[in-house]
């Protein structure tokens, strides 16, 4: 296996040109010129994130792991050391969410609607139900 490139953050700053596309995600670079016309959100996506740091609007868009996967072939590197930045990823577990969303009030629960449906058919049978 051949050894990556190395680029500083200065030298991808202006590569951000349909003719070459190129940007950071996660302190490793891709140039994704050939895949500009193939991308399904459109060019200007990628255009718009050519020359910085993508990291926060790829995760943002929630790629499927294919695209992920996609995305090694246009790997052309990684930046110098002194330019990696640490990436934390928050990781979720059911048993957090639950504890968040527990501790709502009965308006905010999933009961409230649930209750005013069941109060709902009662009345309406009350004042329409057979006569």
């Amino acid at each position: 296996m051949s050894e990556l490139k190395r680029f500083t953050r200065k030298e991808i700053l202006n590569r951000n040109t349909k003719q070459d596309a190129v940007f950071i995600i996660e302190n490793e670079v891709y140039d994704v010129t050939p895949f500009l016309d193939d991308h399904p959100g459109g060019h200007e996506v990628l255009l718009n994130v050519a020359g910085k740091d993508a990291s926060e609007d790829f995760d943002d868009v929630g790629h499927s792991s294919d695209a992920k996967h996609m995305m090694k072939k246009y790997k052309i590197g990684e930046l110098v050391d002194e330019d990696k930045i640490e990436f934390k990823r928050r990781q979720y577990s059911w048993e957090e969410y639950n504890k968040e969303n527990s501790s709502g009030s009965f308006v905010s629960s999933w009961k409230f609607p649930v209750v005013l449906g069941l109060l709902m058919t009662v009345l309406y049978t009350y004042l329409f139900g057979y006569q």
